[in-house]
């Protein structure tokens, strides 16, 4: 299964994005959307799409957090990363740094793919690949947009 994963757009989202997207199998925004036309872009591309609210994000409407389960990972969607290491998470993607990771601490691996729409603290703009398949490690690869 390959994911595209975006977040932190701020009504920002270049047009060869949607593009180089278009062929996953899901597309997840880890929020700060701001802008719900961001959203209609991506929805547009007709795949699974699966949202969560930032702390600039004002619909109540999309969670704060999704778990979920995909190729036997126990899977959170978060904005904020959580100052603990939840309990029985194997990974816990989010956004709110605009700063890629990888990083695995104690069980889980906590994810970012970076900001599609604001650089921060000298990482460039950038979304990630990620690919699960039952039984073998992730794969997790940073974009460059």
């Amino acid at each position: 299964m390959r994911i595209a994963v975006l977040a932190d757009t701020h009504n920002r989202l270049p047009l060869h994005v949607p593009r180089a997207i278009a062929r996953a199998d899901e597309i997840w925004h880890l929020g700060d959307v701001t802008d719900e036309a961001v959203l209609d872009a991506l929805q547009a591309l007709g795949r699974p799409f699966l949202v969560v609210r930032g702390n600039c994000d004002f619909s109540p409407d999309w969670p704060l957090v999704l778990d979920l389960e995909r190729e036997g990972f126990a899977v959170r969607l978060t904005h904020i990363p959580p100052k603990e290491v939840p309990l029985g998470i194997d990974l816990l993607l989010h956004g709110h740094t605009h700063v890629p990771r990888n990083e695995r601490i104690g069980t889980t691996r906590f994810l970012n793919p970076g900001s599609v729409g604001k650089a921060n603290h000298g990482a460039p703009t950038s979304y990630a690949w990620l690919e699960l398949t039952r039984n073998l490690p992730l794969k997790w690869e940073i974009v460059r947009v």
